[in-house]
Order: structure tokens, then sequence, then C-alpha cells
């Protein structure tokens, strides 16, 4: 099997995505290429372990966010000609943390190989609800999943991504949806009306360092968490009226889930991993 190319997003915080780099080479490095986007980051405070270090004007001053800033790394590695050395693609941000020990994305890799509708893969946090809707180091299909740490197989993103005039605003994901609320919502509907399943698994854990957005906001250049999560919602819900005429999440959730259960009309084999 091929290997997978890991995208970490970094802004200002060296050290945090350097520990993550390093952990990641030690515990799967025979598994991944790592590669690190610096999101407008000072000079001063790049990772050691740099790959492509944007510095316009846009990114200095307000960053890329999760949707800028994966385009932006999968669209180097499409238009260098590495897209097809890779089978699938590990989109995680500086704040993801793994447990000593756990060999994440070895693990995904298997699940892709043995389930092969499965387009999108998320481990699972210990806070999250799902995990008691899933059992013990099992899988089940959903139709919304938090975005910190997506596994992303190859053949679902030959489908998904723009081709045509490709830019950083719109490779895979929205860029015009700058903070990214409810764009896992589109992205998961995306796959489903392609045919492949978004699945949380329960084999591996990851967990979102909040801590970084409530106490390095300033390191980062950005708004106190409060403020941040506030134009998260208010940005998205304008994005979602303006591009689908929807008016809340739950319509955008619904959209996706018509999808979801779609899916399941045209392979009921894969019923036993719906919720």
């Amino acid at each position: 099997m091929k290997k997978t190319a890991t995208i970490i997003l970094n802004r200002n915080l060296p050290k945090e995505t350097d520990a993550l780099v390093e952990h990641l080479k030690k515990y799967d490095g025979d598994h991944t290429d790592i590669f690190v986007v610096e999101a407008g980051s000072d000079k001063d405070k790049l990772s050691k372990y740099c790959t492509w270090h944007v510095t316009t004007t846009e990114a200095v001053k307000h960053g890329l966010r999760y949707s800028r800033g994966m385009n932006y790394g999968l669209l180097q590695l499409y238009k260098t000609g590495n897209w097809d050395r890779y089978d699938s693609f590990f989109l995680i941000t500086n704040d993801t943390k793994f447990p000593k020990n756990q060999n994440t994305i070895e693990t995904l890799q298997k699940i892709q190989i043995e389930h092969s509708k499965i387009g999108i893969i998320s481990p699972c946090s210990d806070r999250w609800g799902e995990k008691n809707l899933i059992g013990l180091n099992s899988i089940k299909y959903f139709w919304f999943i938090h975005n910190n740490a997506y596994f992303l197989r190859k053949e679902m993103l030959d489908q998904l991504i723009n081709k045509d005039n490709p830019t950083h605003m719109n490779f895979l994901f929205d860029g015009d949806n700058f903070r990214g609320y409810l764009s896992e919502s589109e992205i998961i509907a995306k796959a489903y009306a392609n045919d492949w399943a978004a699945a949380i698994t329960t084999q591996v854990v990851a967990e979102e360092d909040e801590s970084y957005l409530l106490d390095k906001n300033k390191s980062i250049k950005t708004e106190s968490y409060d403020e941040n999560l506030q134009l998260y919602v208010d940005e998205g819900l304008k994005w979602v009226k303006k591009k689908y005429g929807f008016n809340n999440r739950w319509q955008m959730m619904q959209y996706s889930k018509l999808f979801y259960d779609k899916f399941f009309e045209y392979y009921p084999e894969e019923k036993f991993k719906k919720i």
C-alpha cells in the first residue's frame, strides 16, 4: 500500500506543531509523509518541519483556517505531481492530540483497505457522544463528523476535487466559508452523493486541544475563544444561506442526511454500519 500524505496546519505555534510531527514520525513514520502548511506564520515562529510558508497579505493578516489551509496543502501535492504517490490524505490541525503508543495512520490505512466504501474516516474523541453509539473497537457511518482529523481516500478525492482552475479557495473545500462552520456537512454530503461513506472509528482516538484557542489566541493572531466561536457560527450561517438557501444548521445537516439515507438504499449490504 502507498503511504498516506499527512497535512498539518500551523500558525505561529512551532513547538506544538513540532511535537505533533514527531509523534507521528515515531508511531507512524513508515506509513506517512508529513507536510506542514504555515498559514501566514511569523518567520521566527515556523515549525522546523515547515513545507510551505504562505505569506500572502491575506494569510499573514487573517491566516488560512481549515478550508483554505487544507486546500492549499492538497493543491501543492496535486500541482507538483505528487498526488498519485498516495492512496490517502490525513488532514489535521496542530491542536490535534493522539495517545502515546497509538499507531493512528497504520490503523486508519487498514480500515480503508478492509472497508472499500469508506471515503472519509475519523478517529473518535473520548468526549464525543458518538463513542457510545459505535462501541469498542468498531466503526459506524455518520452524516456529521467533526473535522479535526479527517482521513480521506484518494479515489474519492479524485471525484470531488476541482480540476478546472483550482486554487486554495476551491480545490476541495469551499474557501468562501472562511472559518468552516458546516463545511463538514458539505463534504460528507458530497461523499455520500458519490457513493462513499463517512465513518467514525473507536479503534483510534484523536482529541482537539481547545486550550490553544483559549490561551494562545494572541500568538495565533486570532480573536478570543468566545468571539471566534460567534464569528464561526455567524459567518457560516451567512455562507450556507447564500450558497444553499438554508436558514440554520439543521437544514444543512438534513441535506447531508438525505444522501446518507439514500446511500443505504443503493448499498443495503452496508446497513449493519448504519447508526
